[in-house]
């Protein structure tokens, strides 16, 4: 399926579908730990997927909402059969279009920092750089040996026009 072809849609929680996706990608996503505190975010966070022609889910991204100026990007998983093919380009847009519709300002997301040398991860980075992320801050939030980089993306203000 072509980039283009590919709708994201505020759906219901999918912590099954959460849970397969991560099976998926396991250089993303290798520890049980982690991967249960993202199923089980699953259950209760804001959820955008991308579905298949058969009604598939091959993309999820869950979000936070701390402030009302702020949203943040929880998880994003892409199936590997999909990778590369605008699945999750098409949730960050979905994600990004609603934000600016609701007045967000600033969109968040928390990824493995630059100063670990996985190269997943370095294409992570690189894709939230493309969609106009800044690095904020790299921290030790995960613990030692697993730098949290912190990256924003300023949003526009919604602009309101008035008819006289």
């Amino acid at each position: 399926m072509s980039s283009a072809a590919w709708i994201a849609e505020l759906d219901r929680q999918v912590p099954d579908d959460v849970a397969r996706l991560l099976t998926t990608v396991p250089e993303w996503f290798a520890q049980p730990e982690s991967n249960e505190e993202y199923i089980e975010a699953a259950r209760s966070k804001e959820t955008w997927t991308v579905r298949d022609s058969a009604g598939r889910v091959v993309g999820v991204t869950l979000i936070d909402r701390h402030f009302v100026h702020v949203a943040e990007v929880h998880l994003t998983v892409v199936d590997r059969s999909v990778h590369g093919t605008g699945v999750g380009t098409a949730m960050l847009r979905a994600v990004e279009d609603d934000a600016v519709r609701r007045g967000v300002r600033l969109l968040q997301v928390k990824t493995l920092g630059a100063s670990h040398p996985d190269p997943g991860y370095a294409r992570t980075r690189h894709f939230y750089e493309r969609w106009g992320f800044l690095s904020l801050e790299e921290t030790e939030l995960w613990g030692e040996g697993t730098p949290c980089l912190i990256m924003v993306k300023p949003l526009p203000a919604l602009r309101v026009t008035g008819t006289t």
